[in-house]
Protein backbone atom coordinates (compact mmCIF):
# COMPACT_ATOMS: atom_id res chain seq x y z
CA UNK A 1 0.00 0.00 0.00
CA UNK A 2 1.13 3.55 -0.59
CA UNK A 3 -0.67 6.82 -0.03
CA UNK A 4 -0.64 9.46 -2.74
CA UNK A 5 -1.50 13.10 -2.33
CA UNK A 6 -1.80 15.83 -4.92
CA UNK A 7 1.61 17.02 -6.07
CA UNK A 8 3.66 14.67 -3.92
CA UNK A 9 7.30 15.74 -3.97
CA UNK A 10 8.51 12.15 -4.39
CA UNK A 11 6.55 9.39 -6.11
CA UNK A 12 7.23 5.81 -7.11
CA UNK A 13 7.85 5.09 -10.78
CA UNK A 14 9.05 1.93 -12.57
CA UNK A 15 12.58 3.37 -12.58
CA UNK A 16 12.50 4.11 -8.84
CA UNK A 17 11.78 7.06 -6.56
CA UNK A 18 11.11 10.20 -8.63
CA UNK A 19 10.77 13.91 -7.88
CA UNK A 20 8.40 15.33 -10.54
CA UNK A 21 9.04 18.98 -9.64
CA UNK A 22 12.80 18.57 -10.09
CA UNK A 23 12.74 15.86 -12.77
CA UNK A 24 15.27 13.61 -11.04
CA UNK A 25 15.31 10.17 -9.42
CA UNK A 26 16.69 9.00 -6.09
CA UNK A 27 18.59 5.69 -6.12
CA UNK A 28 16.84 4.49 -9.30
CA UNK A 29 17.16 0.84 -10.28
CA UNK A 30 16.69 1.48 -14.01
CA UNK A 31 18.74 3.90 -16.16
CA UNK A 32 17.59 7.54 -15.90
CA UNK A 33 18.78 10.98 -16.99
CA UNK A 34 19.61 12.26 -13.50
CA UNK A 35 20.14 10.17 -10.37
CA UNK A 36 20.67 11.42 -6.82
CA UNK A 37 22.51 8.63 -4.98
CA UNK A 38 22.22 8.15 -1.22
CA UNK A 39 25.22 5.80 -0.98
CA UNK A 40 27.33 3.41 -3.03
CA UNK A 41 25.87 0.04 -2.04
CA UNK A 42 24.94 -1.96 -5.13
CA UNK A 43 21.17 -1.89 -4.55
CA UNK A 44 21.19 1.94 -4.38
CA UNK A 45 23.94 2.90 -6.84
CA UNK A 46 23.78 1.30 -10.28
CA UNK A 47 25.48 1.83 -13.60
CA UNK A 48 23.79 3.34 -16.63
CA UNK A 49 22.53 6.76 -15.49
CA UNK A 50 23.44 9.81 -17.58
CA UNK A 51 24.32 12.01 -14.56
CA UNK A 52 24.90 11.34 -10.88
CA UNK A 53 24.74 13.50 -7.75
CA UNK A 54 26.17 12.25 -4.44
CA UNK A 55 27.78 13.52 -1.27
CA UNK A 56 31.39 14.65 -1.54
CA UNK A 57 32.30 12.19 1.20
CA UNK A 58 31.02 9.26 -0.83
CA UNK A 59 32.58 10.21 -4.17
CA UNK A 60 35.72 8.03 -3.92
CA UNK A 61 33.80 4.85 -3.14
CA UNK A 62 31.14 5.61 -5.75
CA UNK A 63 33.76 6.11 -8.45
CA UNK A 64 35.66 3.02 -7.32
CA UNK A 65 32.52 1.00 -7.77
CA UNK A 66 30.96 2.54 -10.87
CA UNK A 67 34.04 3.70 -12.74
CA UNK A 68 34.09 6.79 -14.94
CA UNK A 69 30.68 8.40 -14.38
CA UNK A 70 29.39 11.96 -14.79
CA UNK A 71 29.41 12.77 -11.08
CA UNK A 72 28.53 16.02 -9.30
CA UNK A 73 28.99 16.20 -5.54
CA UNK A 74 27.64 18.22 -2.64
CA UNK A 75 29.03 18.70 0.84
CA UNK A 76 26.69 17.78 3.68
CA UNK A 77 24.18 20.61 4.16
CA UNK A 78 25.10 22.34 0.90
CA UNK A 79 22.06 23.11 -1.27
CA UNK A 80 21.57 22.86 -5.02
CA UNK A 81 18.61 24.02 -7.12
CA UNK A 82 17.39 21.36 -9.54
CA UNK A 83 14.46 22.43 -11.65
CA UNK A 84 13.16 24.81 -9.01
CA UNK A 85 13.57 22.24 -6.22
CA UNK A 86 16.07 22.86 -3.43
CA UNK A 87 18.07 19.68 -2.82
CA UNK A 88 20.55 19.07 -0.02
CA UNK A 89 22.28 15.99 1.41
CA UNK A 90 22.61 15.17 5.12
CA UNK A 91 24.53 12.45 7.00
CA UNK A 92 22.80 9.08 7.32
CA UNK A 93 25.41 7.29 9.49
CA UNK A 94 25.23 4.11 7.39
CA UNK A 95 28.54 3.97 5.46
CA UNK A 96 31.10 6.47 4.19
CA UNK A 97 29.28 9.18 2.25
CA UNK A 98 25.77 7.90 3.00
CA UNK A 99 23.23 10.68 2.81
CA UNK A 100 19.62 11.53 3.33
CA UNK A 101 18.14 13.56 0.48
CA UNK A 102 16.20 16.65 1.55
CA UNK A 103 13.84 18.01 -1.11
CA UNK A 104 12.15 21.41 -0.65
CA UNK A 105 9.58 22.91 -3.00
CA UNK A 106 6.96 25.61 -2.42
CA UNK A 107 7.27 25.47 1.35
CA UNK A 108 7.05 21.68 1.64
CA UNK A 109 9.95 19.47 2.71
CA UNK A 110 10.39 15.76 2.08
CA UNK A 111 13.36 13.61 3.10
CA UNK A 112 14.35 10.30 1.50
CA UNK A 113 16.62 8.62 4.02
CA UNK A 114 18.19 5.82 1.97
CA UNK A 115 19.75 3.44 4.51
CA UNK A 116 20.69 4.88 7.90
CA UNK A 117 22.07 4.02 11.31
CA UNK A 118 20.55 5.78 14.30
CA UNK A 119 20.65 4.70 17.93
CA UNK A 120 17.52 4.64 20.09
CA UNK A 121 18.24 7.57 22.42
CA UNK A 122 20.10 10.86 22.16
CA UNK A 123 22.75 9.60 24.61
CA UNK A 124 23.21 6.42 22.58
CA UNK A 125 23.50 8.50 19.40
CA UNK A 126 26.53 10.25 20.86
CA UNK A 127 28.07 6.90 21.72
CA UNK A 128 27.33 5.62 18.21
CA UNK A 129 29.31 8.46 16.66
CA UNK A 130 32.31 7.44 18.76
CA UNK A 131 31.83 3.74 17.97
CA UNK A 132 31.94 4.22 14.20
CA UNK A 133 34.67 6.59 13.11
CA UNK A 134 34.38 5.63 9.45
CA UNK A 135 31.45 7.86 8.51
CA UNK A 136 29.52 10.92 9.66
CA UNK A 137 26.86 10.18 12.28
CA UNK A 138 23.15 10.34 11.45
CA UNK A 139 21.62 13.81 11.68
CA UNK A 140 17.82 14.10 11.90
CA UNK A 141 16.28 16.46 9.35
CA UNK A 142 12.94 18.12 10.02
CA UNK A 143 10.39 17.50 7.28
CA UNK A 144 6.74 17.09 6.40
CA UNK A 145 7.16 13.61 4.94
CA UNK A 146 9.92 11.12 5.75
CA UNK A 147 10.74 8.13 3.54
CA UNK A 148 12.32 5.54 5.82
CA UNK A 149 13.89 2.13 5.41
CA UNK A 150 12.75 -0.74 7.66
CA UNK A 151 15.44 -3.38 7.13
CA UNK A 152 15.33 -4.29 10.82
CA UNK A 153 11.84 -2.98 11.53
CA UNK A 154 10.79 -5.56 14.13
CA UNK A 155 10.91 -5.19 17.95
CA UNK A 156 13.32 -8.16 18.19
CA UNK A 157 16.10 -6.10 16.62
CA UNK A 158 17.84 -4.13 19.37
CA UNK A 159 21.58 -3.59 19.05
CA UNK A 160 24.19 -3.71 21.77
CA UNK A 161 26.73 -0.85 21.73
CA UNK A 162 29.11 -1.52 18.80
CA UNK A 163 32.13 -0.99 21.03
CA UNK A 164 31.05 -3.99 23.13
CA UNK A 165 30.69 -6.13 20.03
CA UNK A 166 34.16 -5.18 18.78
CA UNK A 167 35.60 -6.07 22.19
CA UNK A 168 33.91 -9.47 21.91
CA UNK A 169 35.49 -9.92 18.46
CA UNK A 170 38.89 -9.00 19.93
CA UNK A 171 38.56 -11.73 22.57
CA UNK A 172 37.61 -14.31 19.93
CA UNK A 173 40.51 -13.27 17.72
CA UNK A 174 43.04 -13.27 20.58
CA UNK A 175 41.86 -16.72 21.70
CA UNK A 176 42.26 -18.14 18.21
CA UNK A 177 45.69 -16.53 17.79
CA UNK A 178 46.86 -18.07 21.07
CA UNK A 179 45.89 -21.50 19.72
CA UNK A 180 47.54 -20.94 16.35
CA UNK A 181 44.54 -20.64 14.03
CA UNK A 182 43.30 -17.86 11.80
CA UNK A 183 40.12 -15.92 12.59
CA UNK A 184 37.99 -15.61 9.44
CA UNK A 185 35.45 -12.83 9.94
CA UNK A 186 32.83 -12.59 7.21
CA UNK A 187 31.50 -9.08 6.64
CA UNK A 188 30.19 -7.01 3.74
CA UNK A 189 33.08 -5.49 1.82
CA UNK A 190 31.82 -1.90 1.83
CA UNK A 191 30.97 -0.32 5.16
CA UNK A 192 30.90 -3.22 7.60
CA UNK A 193 34.46 -4.35 6.87
CA UNK A 194 35.86 -0.84 7.37
CA UNK A 195 33.80 -0.34 10.52
CA UNK A 196 35.31 -3.54 11.91
CA UNK A 197 38.82 -2.51 10.92
CA UNK A 198 38.43 0.78 12.74
CA UNK A 199 36.88 -0.88 15.81
CA UNK A 200 39.07 -3.90 16.56
CA UNK A 201 42.38 -3.91 18.45
CA UNK A 202 44.99 -4.11 15.70
CA UNK A 203 47.74 -4.87 18.25
CA UNK A 204 46.44 -8.43 18.64
CA UNK A 205 47.98 -9.54 15.36
CA UNK A 206 48.18 -8.98 11.60
CA UNK A 207 45.02 -8.18 9.63
CA UNK A 208 44.51 -9.87 6.26
CA UNK A 209 41.71 -8.91 3.88
CA UNK A 210 40.08 -10.15 0.71
CA UNK A 211 40.64 -8.10 -2.44
CA UNK A 212 37.02 -6.91 -2.36
CA UNK A 213 37.65 -5.38 1.06
CA UNK A 214 41.03 -3.86 0.17
CA UNK A 215 39.64 -2.10 -2.90
CA UNK A 216 37.16 -0.27 -0.68
CA UNK A 217 39.80 0.30 2.01
CA UNK A 218 41.82 2.26 -0.54
CA UNK A 219 38.85 4.54 -1.24
CA UNK A 220 38.28 5.07 2.49
CA UNK A 221 41.92 5.94 3.08
CA UNK A 222 41.87 8.31 0.12
CA UNK A 223 38.90 10.01 1.78
CA UNK A 224 40.85 10.53 5.01
CA UNK A 225 39.44 7.65 7.06
CA UNK A 226 42.08 6.11 9.35
CA UNK A 227 42.28 2.31 9.05
CA UNK A 228 44.96 -0.03 10.42
CA UNK A 229 47.48 -1.63 8.01
CA UNK A 230 46.08 -4.58 6.05
CA UNK A 231 47.53 -7.28 3.83
CA UNK A 232 45.86 -9.09 0.95
CA UNK A 233 46.00 -12.86 1.33
CA UNK A 234 48.20 -13.06 -1.77
CA UNK A 235 50.83 -10.93 0.00
CA UNK A 236 51.20 -13.30 2.96
CA UNK A 237 54.27 -15.51 2.66
CA UNK A 238 54.48 -17.03 6.16
CA UNK A 239 52.01 -19.59 7.51
CA UNK A 240 52.84 -18.46 11.05
CA UNK A 241 51.47 -15.00 10.23
CA UNK A 242 48.14 -16.42 9.09
CA UNK A 243 47.87 -18.43 12.28
CA UNK A 244 47.68 -15.18 14.27
CA UNK A 245 45.68 -13.15 11.77
CA UNK A 246 42.23 -11.65 11.68
CA UNK A 247 41.01 -12.27 8.12
CA UNK A 248 38.14 -10.08 6.91
CA UNK A 249 36.36 -11.24 3.78
CA UNK A 250 32.91 -11.05 2.16
CA UNK A 251 30.34 -13.76 3.01
CA UNK A 252 30.62 -15.24 -0.49
CA UNK A 253 34.05 -16.73 0.33
CA UNK A 254 32.65 -19.15 2.91
CA UNK A 255 33.68 -22.66 1.88
CA UNK A 256 35.57 -21.40 -1.19
CA UNK A 257 39.04 -22.27 -2.44
CA UNK A 258 40.14 -18.80 -1.25
CA UNK A 259 39.07 -19.58 2.31
CA UNK A 260 40.73 -23.01 2.26
CA UNK A 261 44.08 -21.27 1.76
CA UNK A 262 43.83 -20.13 5.38
CA UNK A 263 44.26 -23.66 6.71
CA UNK A 264 42.80 -24.29 10.15
CA UNK A 265 40.59 -21.37 11.15
CA UNK A 266 37.58 -20.33 13.17
CA UNK A 267 34.89 -18.54 11.19
CA UNK A 268 32.31 -15.94 12.18
CA UNK A 269 29.86 -13.50 10.57
CA UNK A 270 29.30 -9.89 11.67
CA UNK A 271 25.75 -8.87 10.76
CA UNK A 272 22.50 -7.67 12.25
CA UNK A 273 20.95 -10.91 11.00
CA UNK A 274 22.94 -12.76 13.68
CA UNK A 275 20.32 -11.42 16.13
CA UNK A 276 17.99 -14.20 14.94
CA UNK A 277 18.22 -17.45 16.87
CA UNK A 278 19.50 -20.18 14.59
CA UNK A 279 20.96 -17.88 11.88
CA UNK A 280 24.53 -18.75 12.81
CA UNK A 281 23.72 -22.47 13.04
CA UNK A 282 22.06 -22.53 9.62
CA UNK A 283 25.19 -21.05 8.05
CA UNK A 284 27.50 -23.49 9.81
CA UNK A 285 29.54 -20.78 11.55
CA UNK A 286 31.55 -20.98 14.75
CA UNK A 287 30.46 -17.54 15.92
CA UNK A 288 27.98 -14.81 15.08
CA UNK A 289 28.51 -11.17 16.07
CA UNK A 290 25.48 -8.86 16.01
CA UNK A 291 26.71 -5.69 14.33
CA UNK A 292 24.66 -3.70 11.84
CA UNK A 293 24.99 -0.50 9.83
CA UNK A 294 21.20 -0.11 9.85
CA UNK A 295 18.97 1.31 12.58
CA UNK A 296 17.38 -1.19 14.94
CA UNK A 297 13.74 -0.96 16.09
CA UNK A 298 14.34 1.78 18.72
CA UNK A 299 16.64 3.61 16.29
CA UNK A 300 13.97 3.66 13.58
CA UNK A 301 11.44 5.01 16.07
CA UNK A 302 13.80 7.73 17.27
CA UNK A 303 14.82 8.77 13.77
CA UNK A 304 11.22 9.06 12.58
CA UNK A 305 10.14 11.01 15.66
CA UNK A 306 13.09 13.41 15.33
CA UNK A 307 11.96 14.48 11.85
CA UNK A 308 8.63 15.79 13.16
CA UNK A 309 7.01 14.38 10.01
CA UNK A 310 3.26 13.89 10.03
CA UNK A 311 3.51 11.51 7.08
CA UNK A 312 5.90 8.58 6.72
CA UNK A 313 6.48 6.30 3.74
CA UNK A 314 8.18 2.99 4.55
CA UNK A 315 10.44 1.13 2.12
CA UNK A 316 12.42 -2.13 2.04
CA UNK A 317 12.19 -4.36 5.08
CA UNK A 318 9.29 -5.05 7.38
CA UNK A 319 7.03 -2.46 5.78
CA UNK A 320 3.68 -3.78 7.04
CA UNK A 321 4.81 -3.94 10.68
CA UNK A 322 6.29 -0.47 10.59
CA UNK A 323 3.28 1.06 8.80
CA UNK A 324 0.91 -0.46 11.34
CA UNK A 325 2.99 0.87 14.26
CA UNK A 326 3.18 4.35 12.72
CA UNK A 327 -0.58 4.45 12.18
CA UNK A 328 -1.06 3.48 15.82
CA UNK A 329 1.00 6.56 16.71
CA UNK A 330 -1.46 8.72 14.79
CA UNK A 331 0.76 9.31 11.74
CA UNK A 332 -0.27 9.09 8.11
CA UNK A 333 1.72 6.10 6.89
CA UNK A 334 2.08 3.98 3.77
CA UNK A 335 4.78 2.15 1.86
CA UNK A 336 6.69 2.09 -1.42
CA UNK A 337 7.67 -1.28 -2.88
CA UNK A 338 11.27 -0.73 -3.92
CA UNK A 339 14.08 -2.91 -5.23
CA UNK A 340 16.42 -2.08 -2.37
CA UNK A 341 17.80 -4.72 -0.05
CA UNK A 342 18.29 -7.41 -2.71
CA UNK A 343 20.56 -9.69 -0.67
CA UNK A 344 21.13 -12.14 -3.51
CA UNK A 345 22.37 -9.40 -5.83
CA UNK A 346 24.52 -7.95 -3.07
CA UNK A 347 26.11 -11.29 -2.28
CA UNK A 348 26.81 -11.95 -5.96
CA UNK A 349 28.61 -8.60 -6.21
CA UNK A 350 30.88 -9.29 -3.22
CA UNK A 351 33.69 -11.07 -5.04
CA UNK A 352 33.44 -9.02 -8.23
CA UNK A 353 36.65 -7.03 -7.55
CA UNK A 354 38.80 -10.10 -8.02
CA UNK A 355 37.73 -10.17 -11.65
CA UNK A 356 36.66 -6.57 -12.13
CA UNK A 357 38.46 -4.01 -9.95
CA UNK A 358 35.98 -1.27 -10.79
CA UNK A 359 33.17 -3.02 -8.86
CA UNK A 360 34.56 -3.66 -5.39
CA UNK A 361 31.65 -3.74 -2.99
CA UNK A 362 28.34 -5.07 -1.84
CA UNK A 363 25.79 -3.77 0.61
Amino acid sequence: MHILADEDLIVLRPEGLYCPAGDFHIDPWRPVARAVITHAHADHARRGHAAYLSSSAGAAVLRARLGDIALQTLGYGQALAIGGVRVSLHPAGHVLGSAQVRVEHRGRVWVASGDYFCRGTAAEAGAAAADNATCAAFEPVRCDCFITESTFGLPIYRWRPPGEVCAEIDRWWAGNAAEGRASLLLAYSFGKAQRLLAGVDASIGPIVVHGAVESVNQAYRASGVALPPTLRLEEVRERALLQRALVIAPPAVQGSAWARKLGECSDAFASGWMQLRGARRRQGLDRGFVLSDHADWPGLQRAIAATGASRVIVTHGYEAVMVRWLQQQGLQAGSFRTQYGDDAAEAAAETAPEAAPEAPQAG
